[in-house]
């Protein structure tokens, strides 16, 4: 892989400096390694970004001007040494994942807002091998020799070994260790979390809030829950609707009611004539923080099935009563009308 080739696979330019190339290959690394992207393109993307950071890295080497020799008093012979591998550069902490969590409401703490107490366990990815559970070195696997395949002996005489993927280096030919810290797992010790979360007014099923990380070892992402209400009904335009029974003599008689609310019980005076009942700024806000909606109230007379002794007397006078004084002229307009067609009827 070329020089230039290399640089815009991990997205640089040719005058990028070593931390930036160092930051690039850990934020791609973290993106593309096998133990972390299951798509199928991840190990040959990992090999590339690899053999990327590997070329730019030897390519550097070889143009670095060779250091000005310095007179000694008497040169000395050296045993001859493998070059060491280029040190692994302190990876930053990674950003952690957000922390998913669902919480359920009820309605009344849907519409007001609320405080609510999160608590769990997180276990974040280790800082020093940026999540991988290992460090890249920079130098050619050793024993691949950074081919990245590996020919085990075969168990039978004379047969060829089959190549199958180095494990030192997962099959991408660039020499790497063990993480330390993490032993491997790119993960660390889980860690405890106490945070409150501030539910803003008007949240509705299915909301997704983002809790930015301040007691806690990551953001938080919570979804909203409303459970259903045993009464009300909310619709899109904020309105809550319930459906309620009432005596249907107290409805005939315009007497007053109790009536449910999201903010307790409220008196509702009937009307004879009227089912339905809107009720102004009771209802759930229509917007996050905005104003509330109506709340629909649709009564239900009810009246007996069968009517008491003391029922049917009562029943009586008032059908009496309404033939007196003050009685509805639609009333004696219709019965002289039947009188004059019983009439005509019978002299016909």
């Amino acid at each position: 892989m070329g020089t230039d080739q290399a640089f815009a696979e991990l997205g640089l330019p040719s005058d990028a400096s070593e931390s930036e190339i160092k930051a690039a290959w850990r934020r791609l690394a973290s993106r593309w390694h096998p133990d972390r992207n299951a798509s199928a393109q991840a190990v040959a993307r990992m090999q590339r970004i690899n053999q990327a950071f590997e070329a730019i890295q030897r390519a550097r080497q070889d143009s670095a001007p060779a250091p000005a020799p310095t007179p000694s008093p008497a040169p000395t012979a050296a045993p001859a040494t493998a070059p060491s591998p280029a040190p692994a550069a302190e990876a930053p902490a990674p950003a952690q994942p957000p922390i998913h969590r669902k919480l359920k409401l009820t309605l009344e703490e849907a519409a007001a807002g609320c405080i609510k107490a999160l608590r769990g366990k997180f276990t974040p990815a280790c800082g020093q091998c940026a999540g991988l559970g290992h460090r890249v070195l920079g130098s050619a696997c050793r024993r691949c020799r950074g081919s990245g395949t590996f020919v085990r002996p075969s168990a039978w005489f004379g047969w060829p070994g089959q190549p199958e993927a180095c494990e030192d280096c997962a099959g991408t030919g660039i020499a790497r260790e063990r993480c330390g810290p993490c032993a491997g797992s790119g993960k660390l010790a889980a860690q405890g979390y106490e945070v409150q979360v501030r539910i803003p007014p008007g949240v509705r099923d299915g909301d997704l809030l983002h809790v930015a990380a301040r007691r806690a070892p990551a953001d938080l992402e919570v979804q909203i829950g409303v459970a259903p209400h045993p009464i009300f009904t909310l619709h899109d335009d904020g309105s809550l609707h319930c459906r309620m029974p009432v005596d249907g003599f107290a409805w005939m008689a315009n007497r007053s009611v109790p009536v449910p609310t999201l903010d307790g019980v409220q008196t509702l005076a009937l009307q004879r004539d009227r089912l339905h009942y809107h009720l102004p700024g009771l209802g759930f806000p229509a917007r996050h923080r905005g104003p509330r909606g109506e709340q629909v109230v649709e009564i239900e007379p009810v009246f007996p099935h069968k009517f008491s002794t003391d029922q049917e007397i009562l029943l009586d006078q008032l059908i009496a009563s309404g033939s007196g004084p003050g009685a509805d002229p639609r009333l004696a307009e219709w019965q002289n009308a039947l009188r004059a067609r019983e009439r005509k009827r019978r002299r016909s």
